[in-house]
């Protein structure tokens, strides 16, 4: 078990894509939750395995919504035994 954070910029705000990333995180063994930025940035953070984390971030990037990404930095960060299901915070 492994936790990733992500942070995503481009036009990321305002195009519903805390909402897409709660749904396709429905098909996925992962928990977390996904927020706004004040700078702009969407941030997320994952907890599961790191084979169903890598396909999970690989189908945000083959969905309607790599065109309002234009960056996105992964780096691995503590778990966070609290975490359960998926929210938009």
């Amino acid at each position: 078990m492994i936790a990733n954070e992500v942070s995503y910029e481009g036009r990321v705000q305002g195009v519903g894509f805390r909402y897409s990333v709660k749904e396709l995180a429905k098909g996925f063994d992962v928990v977390g939750w996904v927020k706004n930025l004040p700078d702009g940035r969407v941030l997320l953070t994952v907890q599961g395995d790191k084979t169903e984390i890598g396909e999970f971030l690989e189908s945000i990037l083959d969905s309607h919504l790599r065109a309002h990404i234009d960056r996105h930095i992964i780096r691995e960060i503590p778990l966070s035994p609290k975490l359960r299901g998926f929210e938009i915070r």
